[in-house]
């Protein structure tokens, strides 16, 4: 198996555009050596088999939609309010939308999950980290609100997102933004 590090970065960005554009019945070898714009047979160099590859382009989304140093310190650092929740919120479903088709990949990648127990158990294992990290971090942080807050705001925006992302006539901008609100108020002013 290959090793350059820049060029599985590149197959795997290219599997995630195949997967939003194609869902995962079109994930190929040769529709990510397409997409890449790599000659023929390339993708097959860095992966054993095609579940190697939904896996790791599973793992590529957590990568692409990291939140940067700023958003952390505005976690840590940043005022212990329900303003500063309100606003960390809104960035967290800002930057998701923002790559639009990387969440579209995951959504293939997790109805493809249903039927794949290796991908299942990879998926599940990165999703409970991350959920974990957040209720660790907002705890730590000692922002407002507590585990069940947390997990209850990663629920609903997780659905806005989904909302925005498939039907995007169902709200409008000033719409999504008053619900983040009114959701943080809510869960975190009770």
């Amino acid at each position: 198996m290959r090793t350059n590090p820049e060029r599985r970065q590149t197959l795997l960005d290219a599997a995630i555009e195949v997967l939003a554009e194609q869902g995962a019945r079109g994930l190929t070898f040769r529709a990510v050596d397409k997409q890449a714009g790599v000659p023929a047979g390339t993708a097959s160099n860095y992966f054993t088999n095609r579940d190697e590859l939904l896996t790791q382009a599973g793992s590529r989304f957590y990568e692409v939609v990291q939140p940067s140093e700023e958003t952390m310190a505005q976690v840590t650092d940043g005022p212990k309010t329900v303003e500063n929740i309100t606003a960390l919120m809104k960035e967290v479903v800002g930057r998701i939308e923002s790559h639009r088709t990387a969440y579209l990949a995951l959504l293939e990648l997790r109805l493809e999950a249903t039927r794949r127990p290796e991908l299942r158990a990879v998926l599940t294992e990165r999703v409970r980290a991350d959920i974990d990290f957040n209720v660790r971090n907002h705890l730590e942080s000692g922002q407002p609100g507590d585990a069940e807050s947390v997990l209850l705001l990663y629920l609903a925006l997780n659905w806005l997102i989904l909302e925005h992302l498939t039907l995007p006539g169902i709200f409008t901008e000033e719409q999504s933004m008053t619900l983040i609100e009114t959701a943080v108020a809510r869960v975190i002013c009770g």
